[in-house]
């Protein structure tokens, strides 16, 4: 089946499902724009088609998707050409999924960061095995946690969303499993009976009881307890003025509070502020609101300064502007919020 997307996406329609796999293993299956338009077609070619009773996605390789294919937003912004419509049909998309009325299942096995996020966790149905690694990273490259990070983080279990969007910390699918992000655990090794299963029957919740088996969450009841105590503060500043106040007695708190000193202030502004806006947005607002900070990132310095540092010359320092939170002047903050008038997205 030919949706677009050339090499790096595959449609096939197998049995009952329709299949969706990312064949980009040595970009770790990072998500471009013909990947977005083209899985947009199969979806909306696939919600009325009687016949496909449910969707399936998957990626090739050691990653499901490690994000998305932020070089090339890099190098065409520093030429002057900002990619607005591809972040716009990515976030169309992000919301299409979250609101499809078939089920859809996102089997993760490996690495699922950044945009590949976006055409996962918004689905019905989140798989992931004992390979999977969750992390939303953007603060760590001037970014912030878009592709509905704001639907997504503010509803996990413990305040474990302000911690993993602050942090851009890691964890696997025991963690994921308890914090909601996963909807069911399996074993790798059943990946490909699940798949034919899926396939043969249509029926993701008879399929999915065979397999499923309770991760054991990975972080400590102390840690959890005390990502719960941190980061249920009302302020980023009250965040950072707890852990600096545990940080002598604790190291959790204290390489937690370096882990962030080493993120874009700016960043943790948004990422802050997006998060708790969050709470009270249906996924459509979540997704105008990321537009309009994604608009005034893509014109900043941080942004393109992170990715500078982390894959152009890999391993060097950011230097970040303004480089303290201290500096970070919230009128500056409220306009990565400002409406963008005749430019809002439309979804």
């Amino acid at each position: 089946m030919d949706f677009g997307g050339s090499d790096d996406i595959r449609f096939e329609r197998i049995g009952k499902a329709g299949v969706v796999t990312l064949t980009r293993p040595k970009a770790l299956n990072a998500v471009n724009h013909s990947m977005v338009k083209a899985l947009s077609a199969a979806l909306a070619a696939w919600e009325t088609d009687s016949a496909v009773e449910l969707v399936v996605i998957k990626g090739e390789g050691r990653a499901f998707s490690a994000g998305g294919d932020i070089l090339d937003v890099y190098e065409a912004g520093r030429a002057g050409r900002p990619k607005y419509d591809f972040f716009a049909d990515e976030y169309r998309l992000n919301a299409h999924i979250e609101r499809y009325p078939k089920p859809y299942v996102a089997l993760i096995n490996g690495f699922v960061m950044g945009g590949g996020v976006g055409v996962s966790v918004h689905g019905s149905h989140r798989v992931m095995t004992e390979n999977a690694v969750f992390a939303m990273p953007e603060v760590g490259i001037g970014f912030f946690p878009d592709v509905g990070g704001s639907h997504v983080l503010p509803d996990l279990g413990g305040h474990f969303g302000f911690y993993l969007g602050l942090t851009g910390n890691r964890i696997r699918y025991g963690d994921a499993l308890w914090s909601g992000l996963a909807t069911h655990t399996i074993a790798s090794e059943y990946l490909d009976g699940l798949l034919e299963h899926l396939c043969d029957t249509g029926d993701a919740g008879s399929a999915l009881r065979e397999v499923f088996r309770a991760a054991p969450r990975e972080t400590p009841t102390e840690v959890v307890h005390a990502i719960a105590r941190h980061f249920s503060k009302p302020s980023l500043e009250e965040i950072l003025a707890s852990l600096k106040q545990a940080a002598a007695d604790e190291p959790f708190a204290a390489e937690t509070l370096a882990t962030i000193a080493k993120r874009s202030p700016t960043s943790l502004a948004i990422a802050f502020r997006q998060i708790a806006a969050g709470h009270t947005l249906s996924m459509e607002e979540c997704m105008r609101m990321e537009f309009r900070i994604l608009n005034r990132m893509l014109t900043g310095h941080d942004f393109y300064e992170g990715i500078r540092a982390a894959l152009i010359d890999k391993g060097s320092t950011p230097q970040w502007s303004p480089a303290t939170l201290d500096a970070v002047r919230p009128e500056e903050i409220d306009a990565y919020f400002a409406p963008l008038g005749d430019r809002e997205l439309v979804l």
